[in-house]
């Protein structure tokens, strides 16, 4: 089980950014679930970015955690986007089918934002 760090701040833009860097996996992702959920509701911004730059694993309950960010912005009217998924990350999201619900392209190219 690894560890994960997240951020939470405000662009000039009003967009919420959530850092996260580390691992998603049984050990972390509860907490990834509660910080994109209660920001959401509690701030209900236009954009939450969900930046990944710096995953350096994701397993199903991590997939799990940003389906749950992406329902709960659902909910709130909020563009959900991901920012920066690594190949292995991106690769995570290409076989369990939901590359194409976060807006990911079939291939991973360089650092991207993607929205979906």
């Amino acid at each position: 089980m690894g560890e994960a760090v997240m951020t939470t701040r405000r662009q000039a833009d009003g967009a919420i950014v959530v850092d996260v860097r580390g691992t998603l996996d049984a050990a972390t992702v509860d907490a990834l679930r509660q910080a994109l959920v209660s920001t959401l509701h509690s701030d209900r911004p236009l954009t939450m970015i969900v930046d990944l730059t710096f995953v350096t694993f994701m397993d199903s309950m991590g997939v799990g955690a940003l389906v749950a960010g992406y329902n709960a912005a659902r909910e709130t009217g909020t563009r959900f986007v991901l920012r920066n998924p690594s190949e292995f990350v991106h690769r995570q999201l290409r076989v369990t089918g939901l590359a194409d619900m976060f807006g990911l392209p079939a291939a991973a190219p360089g650092p991207q934002t993607y929205t979906p």
